[in-house]
């Protein structure tokens, strides 16, 4: 039996069909067990007709005695969770590109992000230095020589030894498998550069550069099976011009991608975000 209370408020996470009446069913489920209500996010998705409610509170409750209330007053098809917004276990998978991991190392070292960074794994050893240098354990798994299969069997290994809640990709420039995205679905989150129009290949800037492009922006992503084409967490744009050079466009592209990585973390360590077949409900 576990018994909750605190000044910190809690959240209760719910999604289920929609129907009349449920937010004065909850409502009234948290105030029969004499909890107040902080702060109360709903939303109906009207083309799947959904429902999905973010509730801080504080209170002294029996958590179990709580739930099935709940579910004996909500449709049978009804999740609900209950989260004590706690940090996140996260680990970081990286490649040689250093500006979004280093951007969440300093975030994680002022305790910004609402996460415990737990390791870095790597297919380069070139940022293990900086890794180091905040305490957090580098493990560099070359992918030299290796069928794909295999060089994630030895980063699942790896990354089961550390149980992450979740893992993000920081510029990881490797392609994984089904196998690996299903292993982690919904905990796998990536950064991608994000063009109009989109330019795909190994010199993205280069061809913007070419087409004379007037946005840069960045999309943060859970991965699914069609890895960049997930349900899509964070965006953000910066304008640019005919003055810049490629390498100043490159280097805007950066700035906006680890700004885009972190605030979408914020928002998903925060319980903000739900899932909703290949979109997110965000309540930020």
């Amino acid at each position: 039996m576990t018994t909750a209370t605190s000044l910190t408020p809690h959240l209760l996470l719910i999604r289920c069909p929609d129907e009349p009446g449920l937010i004065y069913h909850i409502s009234r489920v948290l105030y029969g067990h004499g909890l107040n209500i902080l702060r109360n996010d709903e939303f109906v998705e009207r083309t799947t007709s959904f429902f999905f409610m973010r509730t801080e509170f504080t209170g002294t409750f029996e958590a179990h005695a709580l739930l099935q209330e709940l579910r004996e007053a909500l449709p049978s098809a009804a999740d609900i969770r209950l989260s004590d917004n706690r940090p996140k276990n996260i680990v970081l998978l990286a490649t040689k590109e250093h500006h979004c991991l280093s951007e969440l190392l300093v975030r994680n070292a002022f305790q910004e992000l609402n996460a415990r960074i737990l390791a870095v794994v790597s297919n380069h050893e070139v940022l293990g230095n900086l890794t180091r240098q905040f305490g957090v354990p580098f493990h560099y798994i070359s992918h030299d020589d290796k069928s794909r299969e295999a060089h994630e069997a030895e980063v699942r290994q790896v990354l089961d030894g550390y149980a992450p809640e979740f893992v993000v990709l920081a510029k990881y420039m490797r392609i994984l498998s089904p196998e690996f995205v299903e292993a982690y679905a919904n905990r796998l989150i990536n950064i991608h550069h994000s063009f109009l129009p989109a330019f795909v290949g190994a010199s993205p800037y280069a061809q913007a550069y070419e087409r004379g492009v007037k946005i840069i922006g960045a999309t943060a992503h859970f991965v699914n099976e069609q890895l960049d084409q997930g349900p899509i967490i964070a965006q953000s744009v910066i304008p640019v011009d005919h003055t810049h050079s490629a390498a100043e466009m490159a280097q805007a592209g950066r700035d906006v991608e680890k700004i885009v990585l972190a605030r979408s973390l914020r928002l998903v360590f925060a319980e903000r975000v739900f899932v909703h077949q290949n979109k997110t409900i965000i309540f930020d």
